[in-house]
């Protein structure tokens, strides 16, 4: 007892008075800290500061705030951006024969461009007071999703100038005069812009572009004027080809230290327009089989002045930093939006056509081979539609979360390739013609191009998620980081001494709290609400717990070398998304009135998450390079083992069956996609036959009954069938003409386009010709 009395009062006094503490504990621990865990060089500390932490913070602490979830605003459309949703968004997907303008023009028609720039799509984000729309991001997103359904080239040419352009950074960083100059031109289509980051030797490494600038005198407009002569050469860029004004990003240089003492100023972005001697544009790449704009840029030797530099003079050097705030709306609006509109229209179609189609007398839909793969459509479509409305939010609330919009970006685009490869093996030979009836092939043709740009997949899962989220969200690991880069070494001890004990008690407090929820298996945590929903909420927070445990520990024995171990880092990054998905569904849930026909879909988006969490977990333990530690984790987090199991078929089959009959279930779950208005349209044709099938079940239920009593013949052309049932009297004039119309629709439905022959050898010789 003695002993033990002896051993707190030492340890009371060692970590109690501040000069031994830090003698004995902070100086040795500081010293370990920083060898391990290099400080932030500039580029990465300019990237972690240009960021929001959002609700990825809760998730990160093990300890989420349920009720802090529950509070942050709805996202939703005003009356203005609701009324151009119902009125010139509607117009604009009656001009749209996508066909048309992917197959054979290979452009949008001018009658479509001059309309957008008419209307303002190309300046939703800018403000009313230069002409602009000033449209939330939720609109934006909304917006954008609609109009991919019908076309993914016009939601691309829409979507580019509001994410990541020349508009974008005006408002953040340009001069009164510049935003003077160029927004009012931007917002009413005078000027088209485009925006020049990649080149052929930096694609996702922006920080390694080649493209110079070197600080100079130079002659403009008649005079001479400081200025920088440019050199550079861009590839990928969407709306090249036809912009007017060029952001370009490069390296800025001053030899003669005409700016300052500093030659290597940094990553530095301009404002050129096209007309510019010595700009060139033009050329055309053809991403995809797409035909939105997208092409190269070049320049040799260019001159400009010193006031072109967006945000003037005083930004030279400070590229980076803008560009790494504005990516963000490109990660976190735009590719989500298309993402979820890939969705919305994959649910929508694939669940009519698995009524549609027939095949041993029976609709596809109602096999369970089917019906695993239409289940899982519809779950992440749920699943997407939550964390687009979720993200928007985030942005909506004036924030930059860089770490939640790479989740939405990897994860969303990753889902939106798996449910479309779903619909086309539904769909199989219906999907693979391509022509006027098929609405999968081009959006199908375009998720690679989504999976590519803004940040390829694989960086932004094995670098960025966790390897910002690390850092950037941990309670005190940025901090602690700061304190080991501070060049006054007393001082950087004193502020990690400061941080020190929140930090172990932080880790303890998540070792004792993974222990006790893994033995418990969360049913003690706390939910802010009941009914099906509150397990989540609980086994969540258990996640939670588990991630932050084993990312101090993962800090802590593997330092550096973590950002280098992509593959065990990124594994820690999956948990930390599928947390954030997770979340996200489980607001929009709430969000829109707990509708009772979303259960399905939230059981199995959530089911799934977990499921993912668990898989994750597991490969993490299984490859972590501490044996000893990688067992003591799996025991504190999963003392009975990984219990977590994809959803079950009862669920895959209450999914399916909202998607393959007409109601207000599946009209709000795919409210996004476009249905056409008459049956020429692809998607206006399988709508017309499933309502007709579904309107035709009665009819058909009397003709089963007369085949089973023998007054009908079986294995007949339905043509057949039915004049035979007229004949016979078991249906009348009236039905037999309503299933006759039933039947010609299904057959046109589940038909594919067919060319007469020379017509595509014409159509390829016409567009040759052209180019």
């Amino acid at each position: 007892m003695l002993i033990l009395l002896i051993l707190v009062v030492a340890l009371a006094v060692i970590f109690g008075v501040a000069d031994i503490r830090r003698s004995l504990i902070t100086k040795p621990i500081f010293a370990v800290f920083k060898r391990i865990l290099p400080p932030l060089s500039d580029t990465e500390r300019e990237a972690m500061e240009a960021g929001d932490v959002w609700w990825d913070g809760e998730l990160f602490k093990g300890k989420p705030d349920w009720q802090k979830l529950h509070s942050f605003p709805k996202a939703e459309l005003n009356a203005d951006e609701q009324a151009f949703m119902d009125n010139q968004v509607e117009t604009l997907l009656k001009m749209l024969d996508d066909y048309k303008i992917v197959q054979e023009q290979r452009d949008l028609p001018k009658e479509v461009w001059d309309y957008l720039k008419r209307e303002g799509f190309f300046a939703m984000i800018i403000p009313k007071s230069y002409g602009g729309r000033e449209f939330s991001a939720i609109a934006n997103s909304t917006i954008v999703s609609r109009i991919a359904t019908r076309s993914l080239t016009a939601a691309v040419t829409v979507m580019v100038p509001n994410s990541l352009g020349p508009g974008e950074l005006l408002m953040h960083y340009g001069t009164q005069e510049q935003k003077d100059r160029w927004l009012p031109t931007l917002s009413n289509g005078t000027d088209v812009p485009c925006f020049a980051l990649t080149g052929p030797e930096a694609g996702s490494d922006a920080g390694g572009i080649p493209d110079t600038g070197v600080v100079c005198k130079g002659e403009f407009e008649g005079k001479e004027v400081l200025g920088i002569r440019l050199n550079w050469d861009k590839r990928y860029i969407t709306l090249a080809p036809v912009a007017t004004v060029l952001g370009l990003a490069f390296k800025l240089y001053d030899p003669e230290n005409l700016l300052g003492d500093k030659e290597e100023l940094g990553i530095t972005c301009a404002l050129i327009p096209t007309s510019h001697k010595g700009v060139e544009i033009g050329d055309r790449h053809f991403p995809m089989n797409m035909a939105f704009m997208n092409g190269t840029t070049y320049g040799k030797d260019v001159f400009i002045p010193l006031d072109w530099i967006i945000g003037g003079p005083d930004y030279a050097g400070r590229g980076w930093r803008m560009l790494v705030e504005c990516l963000s709306a490109g990660r976190g609006i735009s590719l989500p939006a298309l993402a979820t509109a890939t969705g919305h229209l994959a649910a929508r179609m694939t669940g009519a056509y698995g009524y549609v189609r027939q095949q041993f007398g029976m609709s596809i839909g109602k096999f369970e081979g089917v019906q695993e793969s239409l289940a899982r459509i519809g779950g992440l479509n749920y699943s997407l539609e939550a964390m687009r409305v979720m993200t928007a939010g985030a942005i909506d609330m004036k924030l930059s979360p860089s770490v939640v919009t790479a989740i939405a970006k990897y994860h969303m685009t990753e889902m939106s390739r798996t449910l479309m490869n779903d619909a086309f093996d539904i769909h199989a030979g219906r999907a693979i013609q391509v022509g006027p009836k098929n609405y999968l092939a081009h959006g199908y043709m375009g998720i690679p191009i989504s999976i590519t740009v803004e940040g390829a997949n694989i960086l932004t899962r094995n670098l960025m998620i966790f390897g910002q989220g690390a850092t950037r969200c941990h309670p005190y690991v940025l901090a602690e980081l700061e304190a080991a880069a501070n060049p006054d070494v007393e001082q950087g001890l004193k502020q990690f001494d400061n941080l020190l004990l929140k930090h172990i008690g932080f880790a303890l407090g998540n070792t004792f709290g993974a222990l006790w929820q893994g033995i418990t298996a969360g049913a003690f945590n706390a939910a802010p609400v009941s009914g099906e929903t509150a397990q989540y909420y609980k086994q969540l927070s258990r996640m939670s717990r588990g991630l932050a445990l084993s990312a101090d520990f993962s800090m802590l024995i593997l330092g550096g070398e973590l950002k280098r171990r992509e593959m065990l880092s990124a594994r820690l990054g999956d948990v930390l998304s599928q947390l954030y998905i997770a979340s996200a569904v489980l607001k929009y849930y709430e969000d829109n009135g707990r509708q009772q026909g979303d259960l399905p879909f939230v059981h199995y988006s959530l089911q799934r998450a977990l499921f993912e969490i668990g898989r994750a977990f597991d490969g993490f333990f299984a490859n972590f390079p501490n044996r000893v530690v990688a067992t003591l984790l799996r025991k504190l987090v999963f003392p009975f083992g990984i219990g977590y199991k994809m959803p079950n078929d009862d669920t895959a089959i209450q999914i399916c069956e909202a998607l393959s009959k007409p109601g207000v279930i599946r009209d709000r779950l795919t409210h996004l996609c476009y249905i056409g208005t008459d049956e020429q349209d692809a998607t206006g044709l399988m709508e017309s036959a499933f309502v007709a099938m579904h309107q035709a079940q009665p009819l058909m239920k009397k003709i089963y009954q007369a085949q089973r009593e023998g007054k009908l013949a079986r294995k007949q052309p339905m043509v057949q069938t039915i004049e035979q049932a007229l004949a016979v009297e078991v249906i009348t004039a009236d039905e037999a003409a309503q299933l006759s119309k039933m039947n010609t629709l299904r057959f046109s439905a589940i038909s594919v386009d067919s060319f007469k022959a020379g017509s595509l050898e014409a159509m390829a010789i016409a567009s040759a010709d052209a180019a």
